[in-house]
């Protein structure tokens, strides 16, 4: 089990990505369409540009925090870029230094994918891509007692059976994140004895053998947190780009605390589907955070005040329609044509809710790049592509 866990390699599905936007002096942009570009790739507007993913207003000088980005010929780090548009187009383009910039790309939007035949998608993040509030929000919401028990925690199962044999009914669960993180990897969530203690005995075994940091990024890349039709929604790298349409990495307090709200019941807190369910649940992962001294109340109440902000529809998604074989090789470069863009735990508050898991303004003729990235030769499932644009032979 351990060299299985050590070997674990999941499978991903293929991406589709359209030509990025190149931005240079003199091209045809005025100052609305490039906002509406930098919108659509989900940049935020913001006073101040403490992020990657925000842009500023200064006048006709759009001063931008440009996020990492990787291409089909280069890796671009986060930079800061000042852009002065026009009403003729685009008037010039700086570095943070002040020098010129010839030619910059946006990063390419995401326009379909190709996915494994079971329909599972994550965005496999490291330690460094992970904001430090979010292991410390679960482990004060899911496991407190994460960094010194040994997988299981036994106070922890007592007090959920004493909790569940008073209630008469199953109210608490008592699974510590490495138990959650081995049912989700190699068992299913029926509610058997036998389940539970395989369940724990194979969260000893992880965790005598493996760090605690990697348990916790196994888990961060692992939990299933949502459904989009046939897609399971694993890992918080995925779910942060399907509920607010941005990296991990750029997620505020209130955001991370509604993912921690999530996790306890991905359809019984769907976001989009109840949102006042999610905002109370929100609020109570906010207030054990200010309560372990996480975060201050006074942070924990303006996040609390905070919209939920979730995207009506993330940014490259897409709609399962039909189902064919992937003939295309891995690394595989297709050229086609694209139609161009319309102008431009152990609180019993928090164990109540039931658990669920899931059985550039361009020329029509661009190149789309498949970034491959699977690990087993297996039959897999096309998803349509973006409505902002469609793939066509």
């Amino acid at each position: 089990m351990t060299r299985q866990f050590e070997g674990r390699r999941w499978t991903l599905p293929a991406q589709v990505f359209a030509a990025p936007l190149e931005l240079y002096t003199g091209l045809a942009l005025s100052p609305t369409q490039l906002e509406q570009e930098l919108q659509r790739l989900h940049y935020r507007r913001a006073e101040q540009l403490d992020r990657p993913g925000t842009y500023r207003l200064q006048g006709p000088r759009f001063d931008v925090a440009l996020r990492p980005a990787r291409f089909a010929d280069e890796t671009r780090n986060a930079a800061l870029l000042s852009i002065v548009a026009g009403p003729q187009g685009l008037e010039s383009l700086r570095d943070s230094a002040g020098l010129e910039v010839p030619v910059l790309r946006l990063e390419p939007l995401l326009i379909g994918s190709i996915f494994p035949i079971h329909g599972e998608d994550r965005i496999i993040v490291t330690p460094q891509e992970v904001p430090s509030l979010l292991p410390a929000a679960l482990k004060a919401v899911e496991d407190r007692k994460f960094d010194s028990h040994h997988g299981v925690d036994p106070v922890g199962m007592l007090r959920a059976l004493w909790v569940n044999v008073r209630a008469r009914q199953i109210e608490q669960g008592a699974s510590t994140l490495t138990q959650q993180l081995v049912r989700s990897y190699f068992l299913n969530s029926r509610q058997t004895l036998s389940r539970k203690v395989r369940e724990a005995i194979m969260a000893v075994a992880l965790d005598a053998h493996f760090t605690k940091a990697d348990l916790m990024n196994a888990y961060i890349n692992e939990i299933f947190l949502g459904q989009d039709g046939d897609r399971a929604i694993h890992g918080f790298g995925l779910a942060s780009q399907f509920y607010f349409g941005k990296p991990l990495a750029e997620l505020d307090l209130s955001e991370v605390a509604l993912l921690v709200a999530v996790v306890r019941g991905p359809s019984y807190y769907d976001p989009r589907r109840h949102p006042e369910r999610v905002r109370l649940r929100r609020d109570l992962v906010l207030k054990v955070m200010a309560d372990q001294g996480i975060v201050t109340a006074r942070e924990a109440s303006a996040a609390a005040h905070q919209p939920l902000g979730v995207s009506g529809r993330p940014a490259g998604a897409y709609t399962p329609r039909t189902s064919t074989s992937c003939a295309a090789p891995c690394g595989a470069t297709i050229t086609t044509r694209i139609s161009p863009r319309r102008a431009c735990g152990s609180t019993p508050a928090l164990n109540r809710a039931p658990r669920s898991r899931p059985s550039r303004r361009s020329s029509t003729s661009s190149r789309v790049w498949i970034a491959c990235t699977s690990t087993r030769p297996r039959r897999s499932k096309v998803q349509s592509s973006s409505p902002h644009r469609k793939a066509a032979t």
